[in-house]
């Protein structure tokens, strides 16, 4: 497996694995906020994963979407590679709702950040587990 880049170590907890990404939850607890990280080395584009590995990242981006979407109750589900600070690829994933704190606008600093209880945090470890996401092996 290739490392995470240390600002992803640093704001999300690795809650697993599927086949080609890494699954974490980003410490906000504003937003059900998900990143998936392909294990590719040295890639910063979906583009420059090779033709199978694109497939694969869409397959399970649209599954993780799907069962975030349903399971978070979700008004929308935002997905988003951008990168500008972070270079290591990886595909945002925020569950959405109309009364969230800054709907309808992105949710890139438009409020602080609130750190998860440990309540909360286990809370949404439960949510994924439940899931049962297809080619997902949780760390937890």
């Amino acid at each position: 497996m290739s490392g995470l880049h240390p600002q992803l170590q640093q704001d999300s907890h690795v809650l697993g694995h599927f086949r080609l990404c890494q699954l974490l939850l980003l410490k906000d607890a504003n937003y059900p906020w998900f990143i998936l990280v392909p294990d590719r080395e040295a890639v910063t584009e979906i583009f420059q994963l090779s033709s199978e590995d694109q497939l694969q990242l869409i397959k399970e981006s649209s599954i993780l979407s799907r069962a975030l979407f349903d399971v978070f109750n979700a008004d929308k589900m935002n997905v988003a590679a951008i990168g500008n600070l972070v270079p290591q690829l990886h595909i945002h994933h925020i569950v959405r709702y109309r009364d969230d704190a800054c709907w309808p606008a992105p949710v890139w600093g438009a409020v602080a950040k609130k750190n998860y209880t440990y309540d909360e945090l286990d809370a949404v470890i439960k949510k994924v587990s439940a899931l049962n996401l297809p080619d997902f092996q949780p760390r937890f």
